[in-house]
């Protein structure tokens, strides 16, 4: 999501869970939450953005992927999401337009980069020449000094959060195709399986990786000619290792820079053999030096850390993924999870922890739906005293993630993740029964002081 012209963007992404049933990603799902075609192009995949036009008080769609003839010779869209949407002025640019991100069909020809002036037609320009065919989503368009800065998300083959290509790109003209590499491969470490997050604080622009031994941050302040000297701040995780896979969200917040961690795949990393953890959240300083803010006690090289907030990863939550996205609105820090209780109802139980076996079966389907499941979102003012706004995805089990936190003239915005739909395996139903699910599909919640704006 993001502000730009007086209204609000968001993009979408489309029929997430019947993408992840045809990819070839391993997962332990016994019973499919939703209703797939045998053919995933069967349905409408084509992605869209939406505007909110805070005059009309109204929602338009102002775009949808065209298709393309894939690498197969079918028709397939040629964006099936969008990632990340930035407001950014190149050098040929007049004003600040509006660049977004996408998300390409397996089948299809790769990522793209849109620009639009106007919020109505949204054009492809150039993307690095060594995203070719094979980087297919890309989350990150980070502004910078005067430049555009960019890395590879993921590629096909069920890999979507790991591109194999761990290199920032930058150009000072969107428009041009002129894209260079600003660092060395893989940060001299080929641990790092791709660059996850980055976020520009102060005189520096930071980047955060996935490792499978925890993840790393670098800084750079892009001075002089590239590639630029870049220095690690964080490694291994914060020295908790590999259960803080990846540094999932970045956020600056009183003179500080916050980081999320995360496991890939809904913080259970089936193939990797890592998790299921809860994220833990970290601040950074100017010096380089940081606190654990939740997380787990621990000694580390940079002295002892103990979680300031008092809680343990996830909020005290084991079914907490990651913390998937921060931001500040009003004097407060804001953080959002993603919250996987609700996938224990359609997945194989023969190979959990004894834990997690107990508990299902003391529970029961339905009162993990109506007790355990749905997104969080809390907040804090200093950024260690922490209060929840919701623990249950806004009273919508099925909203089990936050996905993107926009501020706006109008109060936060807040999007969520919900691909429970249109038609649902509702909990403790027999396998194959599928109803419509009028609580499916992507929410955006409203928080203002006015009333009015709610």
């Amino acid at each position: 999501m993001e502000w730009f012209a007086d209204a609000l963007y968001v993009g979408t992404t489309r029929s997430n869970l019947c993408m992840l049933k045809h990819s070839k990603m391993t997962t332990k799902l016994e019973d499919w939450p939703v209703e797939c075609p045998d053919n995933l192009y069967d349905q409408d995949m084509r992605a869209q953005i939406h505007r909110y036009d805070q005059r009309a008080d109204r929602w338009t769609e102002v775009f949808r992927s065209p298709t393309i003839v894939g690498t197969d010779g079918t028709t397939v869209p040629r964006d099936v999401g969008y990632r990340c949407m930035t407001v950014f002025q190149g050098e040929k640019d007049t004003k600040p337009v509006l660049y977004t991100s996408t998300f390409a069909s397996a089948k299809g020809r790769g990522t793209t980069i849109l620009r639009s002036e106007d919020g109505e037609e949204f054009v492809p320009v150039s993307k690095p020449d060594a995203f070719g065919e094979v980087v297919y989503t890309l989350r990150l368009l980070v502004p910078f000094k005067g430049r555009l800065f960019t890395a590879a998300t993921g590629r096909p083959g069920g890999n979507p959060n790991t591109a194999n290509l761990t290199l920032v790109f930058e150009t000072r003209d969107p428009t041009s195709g002129s894209w260079t590499a600003v660092n060395e491969p893989d940060f001299g470490d080929p641990g790092n399986m791709s660059i996850f997050e980055m976020l520009s604080f102060g005189d520096h622009l930071y980047a955060g990786t996935t490792n499978l031994n925890g993840f790393q941050v670098w800084r750079t302040t892009a001075e002089g000619n590239p590639p630029y000297h870049w220095e690690r701040v964080v490694t291994e995780g914060a020295y908790r290792g590999k259960n803080n896979q990846g540094a999932a969200s970045l956020c600056i917040f009183k003179n500080a820079l916050y980081v999320g961690s995360g496991i890939q795949h809904g913080g259970i990393d089936v193939p990797n053999k890592v998790g299921p953890a809860g994220p833990e959240l970290i601040r950074i300083h100017p010096d380089g030096s940081w606190d654990l803010l939740v997380g787990l006690t621990r000694d580390t090289p940079d002295g002892r850390k103990e979680p300031l907030s008092g809680f343990a990863p996830g909020f005290d939550s084991i079914f907490a993924g990651y913390f998937w996205r921060m931001g500040t609105y009003d004097g407060w820090l804001y953080l959002g999870t993603f919250d996987w209780s609700l996938m224990m109802i359609y997945s194989s139980r023969d190979q959990w922890p004894e834990l997690f076996r107990k508990l299902y079966y003391r529970l029961g389907p339905k009162k993990i739906f109506s007790g355990l499941a749905g997104a969080a979102l809390y907040r804090s003012s200093d950024g260690e005293n922490w209060l929840p706004v919701t623990t249950n995805g806004f009273d919508n089990p099925y909203n089990y993630g936050i996905r993107c936190i926009v501020p706006t003239p109008l109060g936060l915005a807040v999007g969520t993740v919900n691909p429970f739909g249109p038609r649902v395996a509702p909990p403790g139903m027999r396998e194959g029964i599928y109803e419509d699910n009028p609580n499916g599909g992507m929410e955006v919640w409203l928080g203002s002081k006015d009333p009015r704006n709610r």
